[in-house]
């Protein structure tokens, strides 16, 4: 790859959303789906302060899932013939609205990546991190893996030779897992709770499962470490970062002791380790089941505030087209 000059954004970022993100659901269920419309909001409110850009995310097409998932599956997420077990395995019941959403979210971050290669830069997507989604099934409220399927289309399109996904959402991405393990272009890294879902754990790349109440230092010490070992082994042109919200010390399905404070530290490193090496950025929201929705909203907003913050640092060289 070689190397010549970015195009100017104006050091904004790019942040990818769409109002289907937001799935209708029955009465008493446990997602907390309003994160995305009240999320959506409040960046859409600092947008002018931060100097965020809203784009509207198109969906991702189905060579795009192709790549990534069995055609027999697509299509009967597609065309609404999931049986009730494919169902219950996803966690939401089938409708026309979970299709369009599956194919905006995979399609937001496609659009993500892309313009972070582009622009040398970080740009983010308000959904994502559907990390538990393998080839012929969905799980834990994933329908296609948004992650891989982004990364297959920067490969396929070669904007990319190697992508690192760099997941540190509190659960283990067994679908990103599973779907890579072939694949040398796509190196998964995992930090995740060691004794939480999912109960079968497919190795990735490198994992680092972490005991309950892993606190603020010690997850810290660890990202620290491990983060460099994965860009070394990966030789990344490009970096997929789930920020989940679910290590939080108050997320009702984490098992981990991440403050706030300790989140946000953990945002500015990843990103901050990433620039330092000419890393493009494509960030997703993942997962966060705070008891307050709002305590959920916060965590993600802070992510995007500081991805806004380092966005305006200078813009990094271009890397050519894949020869």
């Amino acid at each position: 790859m070689g190397l010549g000059e970015a195009p100017a954004d104006g050091g904004h970022l790019r942040v990818w959303s769409n109002p289907e993100f937001v799935l209708p659901l029955p009465e008493g269920h446990r997602f907390p789906m309003a994160k995305y419309r009240r999320l959506h909001e409040r960046v859409a409110a600092a947008a002018a302060a931060l100097g965020i850009e809203l784009r509207e995310a198109a969906p991702a097409t189905l060579d795009d899932l192709h790549r990534v998932h069995d055609p027999g599956y697509v299509a009967r997420v597609l065309e609404g013939h999931l049986s009730i077990a494919e169902q219950r395995r996803i966690g939401f019941p089938w409708s026309p609205m979970l299709a369009a959403r599956a194919l905006r979210v995979s399609g937001a971050t496609i659009a993500a990546l892309r313009h972070a290669i582009e622009f040398r830069s970080i740009s983010v997507t308000l959904a994502g991190g559907t990390h538990h989604a393998a080839h012929a099934h969905g799980a834990g409220y994933c329908v296609f893996n948004d992650s891989v399927v982004a990364a297959r289309h920067v490969l396929a399109a070669r904007l990319a030779a190697r992508v690192l996904v760099v997941d540190l959402d509190v659960h283990h991405g067994d679908g990103t897992a599973s779907l890579v393990a072939d694949d040398p272009r796509i190196f998964a890294f995992s930090m995740h709770a060691a004794r939480n879902y999912p109960a079968v754990k497919p190795p990735g790349d490198l994992d680092v499962p972490l005991p309950d109440g892993t606190g603020d230092g010690e997850y810290l010490a660890l990202l620290e470490r491990h983060l460099d070992a994965a860009i070394a082994r990966a030789r990344p042109d490009a970096v997929i970062y789930l920020a989940g919200a679910d290590p939080y010390e108050h997320d009702r399905l984490g098992f981990l002791a991440l403050s706030k404070a300790g989140l946000a530290a953990r945002d500015r490193h990843v990103l901050a380790t990433c620039r330092a090496r000419g890393l493009p950025v494509a960030i997703s929201m993942a997962g966060g089941y705070a008891e307050s929705i709002d305590d959920i909203v916060d965590i993600h907003f802070a992510t995007i505030t500081i991805a806004a913050e380092q966005a305006r640092v200078r813009q990094l060289p271009r890397l050519a087209a894949v020869e």
